[in-house]
């Protein structure tokens, strides 16, 4: 079947439709949901009983990147700074040394073990260097696991930034291979100038976002999360014209924002939590499409022996030489190297080469597709089996229950009526400007003997009364000195 402007609504809802109903059961049997939605990809490929003809690396390539700003973005609103924080610093060695480490160590066994050159090899282990956050976010948060001491905000920092530390390596090997005149150095300023300028312009861009989302007017609940749409583009874009890298900018603003207070916060958070969901499955949907599993046949053989290295030797070797100045007990170690989970992201890396158009470029598609295949079904099966014998996951009694949870079931002990007078310096502001107490709530404001439903963007006005709810007296108090400050 070819696609055509006829069919492809059709096509494409009724795809999205099945791995939607498919991927609501695949837990019962233990098959990341992941994994599914590539595989109706490839049974509606040219290969597959859908006999659907795709073979174009650069729409699928625009569709990746489109896909992984969705779930990049979606994963950072996510991303809680006091959790994070405590692990910062070894997050960030496992997405610099960690990756660099990963791609040199398989790189130097796929020269071994083939008749690739240096160059080629290293690109290749470069591709598959980095964990994928599609599959480490739904993975780890539609299985609930449960980890022990920050093992999760770990491994979800981690992988949500060492995607850019991966691309930046691929272009940098991909520029080698082309230009085989050029040598390594040549490369190292672009590598350092894509990470500082990308990590700038994504606190920059975090910023600027912050102050627009806040300031601006827009008088529909339902056009703010356009407006974060609009920004995260901008932020991806602008961070790519002037050099530095994409990815990483996203990641930060979102990181940024997702612990600021925004004016309709909740909604932007659920609207980005089902984009990714959606970016995920069009992603690995068109990325099974992308692949005919007949030219994956002949690279079975090596793939599964690159697989394997990188599973038990590379990535281990990454992730112990780079947290061996941190303290961590060994079994957390173990577990980390475990969750070295490959998805959607390395087979869209692994379109840079196709449209290059170097040699071997088909060879490294297909195997980097097998090992990415491989790794989900091995590990990504596995993580609740290995938390278990490593013993890093907490009981079922012991799970933390989810934020929405949490903020209903904190008690609410001390009320307190504040009036605003004409002195008080929260006149004229939005209650999302006041930088409120995180142990209180505005519950209700009278003005003018009505009653009126805060929301982030309410102007508080000279007379209001603010009904506040709060943990303790404390916490009262200091919501006075927020309105007086």
């Amino acid at each position: 079947m070819n696609l055509t402007i006829e069919n492809i609504v059709l096509v494409g809802s009724v795809l999205l439709l099945i791995s939607i109903v498919v991927g609501k059961t695949s837990y019962k049997f233990g098959v990341p949901t992941l994994l599914l939605f590539l595989g109706i990809g490839m049974l509606a490929g040219s290969d597959g009983i859908g006999g659907i003809k795709f073979d174009d690396p650069q729409i699928a390539q625009f569709i990746g990147i489109v896909s992984l700003n969705f779930i990049l973005f979606s994963g950072g609103l996510d991303t809680n700074w006091s959790s994070v924080k405590p692990i910062l610093r070894e997050g960030l060695a496992l997405s610099t040394l960690g990756v660099l480490l990963t791609a040199v160590t398989l790189g130097g066994f796929i020269f071994y073990v083939t008749d690739f050159t240096i160059y080629e090899s290293l690109l290749l282990g470069s591709i598959v260097s980095s964990t994928d956050a599609a599959a480490v976010f739904s993975i780890l948060r539609s299985k609930s696991l449960a980890l022990k001491t920050n093992l999760r905000p770990t491994l979800e920092l981690e992988s949500g930034s060492n995607d850019p530390m991966a691309y930046v390596l691929t272009i940098a090997f991909l520029t080698l291979v082309i230009n085989q005149d050029k040598g390594l150095a040549s490369v190292i300023p672009m590598l350092l100038t894509q990470m500082i300028v990308g990590g700038v312009a994504g606190f920059i861009f975090g910023r600027l976002s912050k102050l627009t989302i806040n300031k601006i007017q827009l008088g529909f609940e339902g056009l703010y999360p356009v407006l974060v749409i609009a920004l995260m583009f901008i932020t991806f874009s602008a961070t790519e014209f002037i050099g530095g890298n994409g990815f990483l900018a996203i990641y930060i603003c979102a990181v940024y924002l997702g612990n600021q207070d925004l004016i309709h916060k909740q909604t932007i958070l659920k609207m980005f939590d089902g984009l990714a969901w959606l970016m995920q499955i069009v992603l690995f949907l068109t990325l099974g499409l992308l692949v005919f599993p007949t030219q994956v046949i002949p690279f079975i053989g090596i793939g599964l022996l690159i697989s394997l290295f990188l599973i038990f030797i590379a990535r281990p070797v990454g992730v112990f030489i780079s947290l061996a100045f941190f303290k961590m007990k060994m079994r957390r170690r173990f577990y980390i190297s475990w969750v070295g989970l490959r998805g959607a992201v390395p087979i869209v890396f692994a379109t840079y080469p196709l449209l290059a158009g170097i040699e071997k470029a088909h060879m490294i598609f297909n195997i980097v597709f097998f090992i990415s295949l491989t790794s989900v079904l091995i590990q990504g099966t596995t993580l609740s089996v290995v938390a278990k014998w490593l013993n890093v996951g907490l009981p079922e009694e012991a799970k933390p229950k989810n934020m929405a949870g949490m903020i209903s079931e904190i008690p609410k002990t001390a009320m307190k009526e504040i009036v605003i007078t004409p002195h008080c310096n929260a006149i004229n502001k939005k209650i999302v400007e006041l930088g409120f107490p995180k142990n209180a709530i505005i519950a209700m404001i009278k003005r003018n003997d009505k009653f009126l439903t805060p929301k982030g963007s309410t102007i508080i006005n000279d007379g209001d009364t603010l009904v506040v709810l709060s943990e303790d007296e404390e916490g009262l108090d200091d919501v006075v000195r927020c309105l007086n400050s």
